[in-house]
């Protein structure tokens, strides 16, 4: 499946962005979803994840409350709304595809991955 990023862009500390995560090639619905982050000189890190049908979200704690991932299987996108951004919220973001039974929360589950899309959030 391929995945294509969108929705990055420059905000102020206490803004808010919404990511989508366009997917063609395969059955979009057999993939459980997730939004993966890496700052510079930082690790990637979990962010978010839903199941392949929307009923199961499971995000990081640093962004419960804040962030929400959702899905819309007939349009083939998966969502990342950002709300109440923070400077340590600036990263590169990637949407990325599993086909495991249940949502994963580690990037070494998922098969297929986007480019990414730069957040800045300034201070």
């Amino acid at each position: 499946v391929q995945l294509q990023a969108s929705g990055g862009g420059l905000v102020q500390a206490g803004g808010s962005l919404r990511l989508s995560c366009a997917a063609s090639g395969r059955t979009f619905s057999n993939y459980n979803m997730g939004w993966f982050r890496q700052a510079p000189g930082k690790e990637r890190e979990f962010v978010a994840a839903i199941s392949r049908s929307g009923s199961s979200t499971f995000s990081a704690d640093s962004v419960k409350g804040r962030f929400t991932i959702s899905r819309d299987n007939a349009q083939n996108t998966v969502y990342l709304q950002m709300n109440s951004l923070k400077p340590e919220d600036t990263a590169v973001y990637y949407c990325a595809a599993d086909g495991d039974l249940r949502p994963q929360l580690v990037s070494e589950r998922y098969d297929y991955w986007g480019q990414g899309t730069q957040v800045t959030v300034s201070s």
